[in-house]
């Protein structure tokens, strides 16, 4: 079972939410206490594990056709670990949930709840935010942007010029991923009868969205403090990555599948620059 949770959990992308949250909270606070490390630990593993163990348990069915499902990129965990999954979402995140309410600001609750409004609404029946096309996107980039949001709100920083810029980029680019991660699943989801942005737009022109979204993100970087304008670049080697498969048919989407394990160790290439951007910003503030 411990197996079958830590392959739930998705580990290859816990850094996407633990990073933003301790990036945000040590530059914004200056400091690394206790507050920084629950808040990072909380974003590393239990809200990974929510996220995807949600996902996993309620798109079990869909899953089963996905030729994706069933190792790094979404556990196919049996009906009958369900049940368990979920209470094991339930124990790992309320332990922490309650720390940070007690010590955050009414403020940062309020980022919080949303956070985790938006983790059970993608997945959960009934709501399936997943399958409400463009509300897709926004809500899967909420994901990982709200971690940012919530370590800039906890640590009490003033919003400026700069850090909505900054927050809008990520914003976008979020989307941007989302939108080309789901070009790989059209065939899949229309053979489970699932709606999202790239069975709505097809896969050219979700291809093209997500470009440009990554496009208007590199932009909104130039209107960030220096040295975060050089982070812009950045946004260069994503479009790049998707430009490639504008010319997909909807019958080939799939084959968008290698330019999405191109975009997981982007993200690491890319996360090694932005450190040394925020290293370059904490020592020229």
């Amino acid at each position: 079972m411990l197996r079958e949770l830590f392959m739930t959990s998705r580990p290859i992308s816990w850094v996407n939410t633990a990073y933003p949250f301790a990036a945000a909270y040590l530059l914004s606070a200056g400091t690394i206490d206790w507050v920084f490390a629950v808040g990072t630990v909380f974003f590393l593993i239990p809200y990974n594990l929510a996220m995807y163990g949600i996902n996993d348990v309620f798109d079990y069915e869909s899953d089963l056709l996905n030729p994706r499902k069933g190792g790094a990129e979404g556990a196919l965990v049996d009906r009958a670990g369900h049940r368990k999954i979920i209470y094991a979402c339930v124990l790992v995140l309320l332990p922490f949930l309650v720390v940070l309410a007690m010590v955050g600001s009414l403020q940062a609750n309020v980022v919080l709840l949303v956070s985790m409004a938006a983790l059970v609404a993608y997945s959960a029946p009934h709501l399936r935010f997943k399958e409400r096309p463009f509300l897709d996107s926004a809500t899967s980039s909420t994901h990982f942007v709200s971690p940012l949001l919530y370590g800039l709100v906890l640590a009490g920083v003033h919003f400026n010029t700069s850090l909505v810029a900054l927050t809008a980029a990520f914003f976008f680019w979020g989307m941007a991923s989302h939108a080309f991660g789901a070009v790989q699943d059209i065939v899949p989801d229309r053979a489970a009868s699932l709606g999202s942005i790239g069975t709505v737009l097809g896969a050219r022109q979700t291809v093209i969205l997500a470009a440009m979204a990554y496009l208007l993100a590199g932009a909104l970087l130039l209107f960030t403090q220096w040295p975060g304008p050089l982070a812009a670049a950045l946004a260069l080697p994503y479009v790049f990555n998707v430009l490639p498969f504008a010319w997909l048919s909807d019958e080939h989407s799939g084959r968008a599948h290698t330019g999405w394990v191109r975009f997981l160790w982007l993200n690491y290439v890319t996360g090694f620059f932005i450190t040394m951007i925020l290293i370059g910003y904490a020592f020229t503030r």
